[in-house]
């Protein structure tokens, strides 16, 4: 799914200088639905292979986007960026499944200076995020003492072979999804946290679910003030911020702000941050090495660990130190 979102994003940026050339992918159905959106898009002719070392082999790509299941990141991270001929990359989120899988990706990009990675986390992009990001950078709101975010959400949608509903694929709840809350809380606070506390279970649907023998085992869970429900629901995302400011009665000075960005020529699933994403890395990319990737590989580490603090402290009953995680 998110790899045909990335298709038409790009698709919408060939007057920037994009052109989308080949594409990936070891599962024959998923080819056929990205070949059927390229003619839909009325793109050229699309070049295919069977899996990414062949597509890094052939020479038709200077940037390789990699929207692929979870699990299977860390191995095609590690190909790209050991691979003779550089490839800059925009990997899905999250970063890796594991800190040591994120670790040995940071590591070995650091021997890759010419190499640009960038992590979706796209919502630092959404029109309304951005501006609220925009206001706390200006210290017209004050200190930011706390950031609280609840969404509400329908459940994680169908997958090839359902590698998603189990956490060993996944990362977890924590990781596959909220990874992005974390990256936005980071920004947000312009802090890192220190301990992390979350609860968590599977109360309502699914419980009977099993697949190939195995039962499913999917975390729904709360974060210090993160929250995230997974129920058939219209989609939600409500953002607090507490902060210090001068005393003020009642809903004095209380202002409804709405946030739009011009640039963008396609919504799509996440209200236009992932064209505004792309705009961004392709910023980059001709800078050639002129301007790094706005959301770099220590956010997409941080933001995974987190998540693994989470799914840590919810299987241990206790809050977990984030040097706990990061000693992993």
């Amino acid at each position: 799914m998110m790899g045909r979102e990335h298709m038409v994003n790009l698709s919408h940026i060939r007057g920037d200088g994009a052109a989308l050339t080949c594409v990936a992918d070891p599962h024959p159905p998923s080819l056929d639905l990205a070949l059927d959106l390229a003619r839909s898009l009325h793109l050229p002719p699309l070049t295919t292979f069977s899996g990414h070392r062949e597509l890094l082999d052939s020479g038709l790509c200077d940037v390789v986007v990699v929207s692929s299941p979870n699990m299977t990141h860390f191995e095609i991270l590690m190909d790209i960026i050991s691979h003779p001929r550089p490839h800059h990359v925009l990997v899905e989120k999250p970063l890796c499944t594991t800190i040591q899988d994120c670790r040995k990706v940071v590591d070995a990009a650091k021997q890759r200076p010419e190499i640009l990675v960038h992590v979706g986390l796209e919502y630092r992009y959404m029109p309304p995020v951005a501006k609220l990001i925009e206001i706390v950078k200006s210290g017209t709101l004050g200190q930011v003492r706390m950031v609280a975010i609840r969404e509400h959400r329908f459940p994680f949608l169908v997958k090839v072979n359902n590698w998603n509903r189990f956490n060993v694929n996944s990362g977890g709840t924590l990781v596959e999804k909220c990874c992005h809350f974390f990256d936005l809380m980071r920004l947000i606070a312009a802090a890192n946290p220190v301990r992390v506390m979350a609860s968590g279970s599977m109360d309502v649907n699914h419980k009977d679910e099993i697949y190939d023998g195995k039962n499913l085992i999917m975390a729904l869970g709360a974060c210090l003030t993160f929250a995230c429900l997974l129920k058939a629901v219209k989609m939600s995302k409500k953002f607090l911020l507490l902060v210090t400011l001068e005393r003020a009665a009642g809903r004095a000075g209380v202002m409804t702000i709405k946030a739009e960005d011009e640039r963008i020529k396609y919504d799509g699933l996440h209200h236009g941050s992932s064209y505004l994403e792309h705009l961004n890395f392709l910023s980059a990319v001709k800078a050639q090495g002129g301007g790094a990737p706005a959301v770099d590989l220590n956010d997409g580490f941080l933001s995974v660990a987190i998540g693994v603090a989470g799914q840590l402290s919810i299987e241990k009953g206790r809050f977990v130190t984030m040097e706990e995680v990061l000693s992993i």
